[in-house]
């Protein structure tokens, strides 16, 4: 009956993801359904109707193991904001992407051996975009180089505080969805064959032309 219930919320999620999103996290980069140590399950590996992991505020019902680890933040004499640990989502995503929590470390379990490789940004973080920083108006207006996140259209119906910050602050989310779908484009979707480069495809929004950049830099 227990099974039962919760192959039933499992696919409830799924479909009210796909209802309010028009995209879902199957065939997303987080789509462990077909990981030996997912047991088949799709929202699992991350979260849990019962029994949550509530370590890090606000999380969304989170059943992963969450790092421990103490992090390098991003410093810079141009910055004005001031990153500091993460915290949020930033460190429920870090919680994978650190390299320093197995990937299978879920519902308890914490004997996991298979880690991160592509994605691994490590705890050293100044290398990365700053994270975990309150994104306000006040700091649009100290930096001069920054849109209102008050004021500012994001491009997804909202202002970008509406619709790209949590609680105010930076985070990872602000420009990765974890529920994204991969491309069908095959390798091309992935990689830019003339330049090398290679495409996230967790974007909230298409930076072509830098227009994931532009939403917040005003340059």
């Amino acid at each position: 009956m227990k099974t039962t219930m919760r192959s039933i919320f499992t696919s409830l999620l799924i479909f009210l993801y796909f209802i309010s999103f028009g995209q879902g996290l199957l065939n997303s980069h987080h789509d462990f359904t077909g990981a030996s140590w997912s047991g088949g399950e799709a929202c699992r590996p991350c979260h849990t109707p019962h029994n949550a992991n509530m370590e890090v505020n606000d999380s969304p019902l989170w059943n992963h193991e969450v790092t421990s680890a103490t992090f390098q933040v991003y410093t810079s004499n141009t910055l004005d904001a001031t990153p500091g640990q993460p915290n949020g989502f930033s460190k429920l995503c870090l919680s994978c992407h650190d390299g320093t929590v197995a990937i299978e470390n879920h519902g308890g379990f914490t004997g996991g051996t298979w880690y991160v490789t592509w994605g691994n940004i490590t705890p050293d973080l100044r290398d990365d975009h700053p994270i975990s920083f309150e994104y306000s108006s006040a700091l649009a207006a100290t930096d001069g180089g920054l849109y209102d996140p008050a004021t500012t259209p994001s491009g997804l119906g909202g202002t970008i505080a509406e619709d790209l910050l949590q609680s105010g602050y930076l985070q990872c989310t602000s420009c990765h969805d974890p529920h994204i779908s991969r491309n069908t484009q095959g390798c091309s979707g992935c990689h830019n064959v003339a330049t090398g480069q290679t495409i996230s495809l967790s974007l909230r929004i298409s930076n072509a032309g830098s227009a994931l950049c532009l939403t917040c830099h005003n340059k």
